[in-house]
């Protein structure tokens, strides 16, 4: 059940599973709380922490009615797990190889695979006519995009940057995880972008009765709704075969340094920065959820801690007042600026002791320090998963 609860006059509830909530976060609720269009009450997951215009780890239920800035710009960004059939002690003392393998096979940050898409042709014709379609009716998306016809293309299977991330990690067992965080890259950017401010521009003068302009919203029914609908939905297929493919390529590379293996669970692929059609309490919404996966009962989903911090393989309970959903993660304590401020390269050496991983400044920002105690996260939603397994990285990949 929600450990808070905040109404105000006039507003439907927002449910919290948590008693960790910045003041800013609190405020950017009860803004979404007070659109006409929510259904029932707005949930906010234990990892919750202030976004642009909506709350990271926000789940927020609509009626004819959608956020673009609460899908956010990194559309279907998720993650992507897969355990092998190897046990801790059959991996090498010394684990930079398979790092390096890991950084030669996936191109991070802004890098791309420069010869040509690094997944088969087949993923590429199952994606090129809906982004045709989305372009012909929208052309500004091609030119916000650099080269778009070759970019979209030679950027799947690439991590991109900020918190996205490739890491080898042991559970309880001692059997070997891959586990990998990235979604739509620069072509699920620049639709995000684009749709956000085509809702402010549809709003016109009634922007102004918002409490923040990225509360701007498409209606069903208005012009450039169905567009919206279909080119979200085209962004998250785009990053679920981006990590597939990233998948594939990262456990061909690791063929090389380490022995013979098979998968012994099937790779599980979630999102959780997307809008999808469910139905709850009574009617049929857009659930969007920025920051949040779902967690209906049974339901499979992967929770990662920081970088030097433990991770989560769950089950759904398929708790209502969450509207099925759970964490997405630990969340950030502070924002990167402040993070690069109050930590230095000892801290992140310390902090990601064990762990064969970038350890410079560069990814200061990342360091575990910056983000919410993971152990206290999950804590917050028994309710709403239970634990399957529990994973260490011993290697990390950042982007």
């Amino acid at each position: 059940m929600p450990i808070s609860t905040i109404l105000r006059e006039g507003q439907i509830p927002v449910k919290i599973y948590t008693d960790d909530v910045d003041p800013k976060a609190l405020a950017q609720l009860a803004n979404i709380a007070q659109l006409p269009f929510i259904h029932s009450h707005v949930a906010a997951m234990p990892d919750v922490h202030v976004g642009i215009g909506a709350t990271v780890g926000a789940v927020i239920p609509t009626k004819g009615a959608i956020i673009p800035a609460a899908v956010g710009v990194d559309i279907g960004c998720g993650m992507v797990a897969a355990r092998l059939s190897l046990k801790a002690s059959q991996l090498p003392d010394n684990l930079r190889p398979v790092r390096t393998a890991i950084e030669a096979a996936v191109p991070v940050g802004f890098a791309m695979h420069q010869d040509g898409p690094g997944v088969p042709n087949s993923a590429i014709r199952a994606l090129a006519g809906g982004l045709d379609r989305i372009v012909q009716r929208h052309p500004a998306i091609a030119k916000m995009l650099k080269n778009i016809d070759r970019t979209w293309a030679q950027q799947l299977a690439t991590l991109g940057g900020g918190n996205h991330f490739i890491e080898l990690c042991l559970d309880e067992n001692q059997d070997v995880w891959v586990m990998l965080h990235s979604g739509s890259r620069g072509i699920g950017n620049v639709i995000g972008r684009y749709f956000i401010e085509l809702a402010r521009k549809d709003m016109g003068k009634h922007l102004a009765n918002l409490p923040d302009r990225d509360l701007a919203y498409l209606q069903e029914g208005a012009a450039h709704f169905n567009d919206y609908v279909e080119a979200v939905q085209w962004a998250q297929d785009y990053a679920m075969t981006n990590r597939r493919e990233m998948m594939r390529r990262v456990l061909d590379a690791l063929a090389r340094p380490l022995p013979p293996f098979a998968l012994t669970k099937e790779a599980i692929n979630c999102h959780h920065n997307y809008v999808a059609v469910e139905h709850h309490f009574g009617e049929d919404l857009f659930i969007t959820r920025k920051g949040a996966i779902r967690a209906g009962e049974g339901d499979w989903g992967i929770i990662p801690g920081s970088m030097g911090a433990k991770s989560y393989i769950v089950r759904g309970k398929g708790e209502p007042d969450s509207f099925c959903s759970c964490a997405h993660g630990a969340g950030r304590r502070m924002s990167r600026t402040q993070a690069r401020k109050k930590f230095g390269e000892g801290d992140l050496a310390e902090q990601t002791a064990g762990v064969e991983c970038r350890k410079d400044t560069g990814v200061i920002d990342e360091i575990p320090g910056a983000y919410k105690d993971i152990d206290e996260v999950m804590a917050h939603q028994s309710d709403l998963v239970e634990v399957a397994h529990t994973l260490k990285q011993v290697v990390c990949v950042k982007g």
